[in-house]
């Protein structure tokens, strides 16, 4: 129990976090020295237990998953969370069980009726939070949103891409290499973009949202979820998909008084039923746990 406990709340609050980090360090900053120092202290620990030095072609492999997952898709989450609340941040993320379904799809695998329903139902939702009706405008900011649907995409495909791909054996130390690839990227992106000036001010709430994701949301957060894969059952675990968005939204509202307008809650409804569809037909859960290796 205390194992679900984590990766619901720990996960689920790395939302937030995301946000209060980003109010006064660059984005892409941020994630290089998160994704860097969690990387850095996952790879020491797996060569000390034993682990066996990567090869070059592992390392060329989750050089690719990295920059897709993290450079990219956590990349968009730090980068949006500028502009969108972390509660429907979480929301929006939620949607990459939609995506899997669609990039099987182009590979030549048909979904059957219910996955089908269940994209079509959560794009409904998504529509509603994007679209502006009449004189109103809309629940989130458009380009924000935009931002959140590429980074699940690229999160997908990079998902995808790891079931087959010849990563270390170890699995925390792939995801070590990952994070290493992923924050060196978001690195060079970040002193590309002249993120880091000489009048930079960071808040003391910023900096403990960073040591927070370094240590819970990317370090205590993934040992849990690994465990949890071998001693529960991939449906179990694959809850976290549906209580994490639910989550982000209650700390969002409770701690950084952001405001949950009607629609944006019948959005989410919709969405996360969608998704809850798609995961749950024919076995859905379980492929999405093996596929979705989050690092938050």
């Amino acid at each position: 129990m205390a194992g679900f406990l984590v990766i619901y709340i720990v996960w689920g609050s790395t939302y937030l976090a995301i946000h209060w980090g980003v109010e006064t360090i660059p984005p892409f900053g941020m994630g290089a020295i998160r994704f860097l120092s969690a990387g850095t202290l996952l790879y020491v620990w797996c060569r000390f237990r034993g682990a066996k030095k990567p090869t070059f072609a592992q390392w060329k492999a989750s050089a690719v998953v990295g920059a897709l997952l993290l450079f990219i898709g956590n990349g968009a989450v730090s980068w949006a969370s500028q502009r969108v609340s972390s509660g429907l941040s979480s929301v929006l993320v939620a949607t990459v069980p939609l995506w899997l379904v669609l990039c099987e799809r182009w590979q030549g695998k048909r979904p059957d009726l219910l996955k089908v329903i269940g994209v079509l139902i959560g794009l409904v939702g998504v529509v509603l939070l994007v679209m502006p009706t009449g004189t109103a405008a809309a629940t989130v900011d458009p380009l924000g949103a935009v931002v959140l649907a590429m980074g699940s995409l690229s999160w997908t495909i990079g998902s995808l891409y790891s079931r087959t791909a010849r990563q270390s054996p170890t699995p925390a130390l792939a995801i070590a290499m990952q994070m290493l690839v992923g924050g060196a990227l978001l690195l060079l992106l970040s002193l590309a973009l002249g993120e880091w000036t000489a009048d930079l001010h960071v808040s003391a709430r910023s900096v403990a949202s960073l040591l927070y994701l370094i240590v819970f949301g990317s370090l205590i957060g993934f040992s849990t979820y690994m465990w949890l894969l071998r001693v529960a059952s991939p449906t179990a675990v694959g809850t976290y998909a549906y209580v994490n968005p639910a989550v982000a939204v209650l700390l969002g509202v409770l701690m950084a008084g952001e405001r949950l307008p009607a629609r944006a809650a019948v959005a989410m409804t919709v969405i996360l039923g969608g998704v809850a569809m798609v995961s749950l037909a024919g076995g859905g859960a379980k492929r999405m746990v093996s596929a979705v290796r989050r690092t938050r």
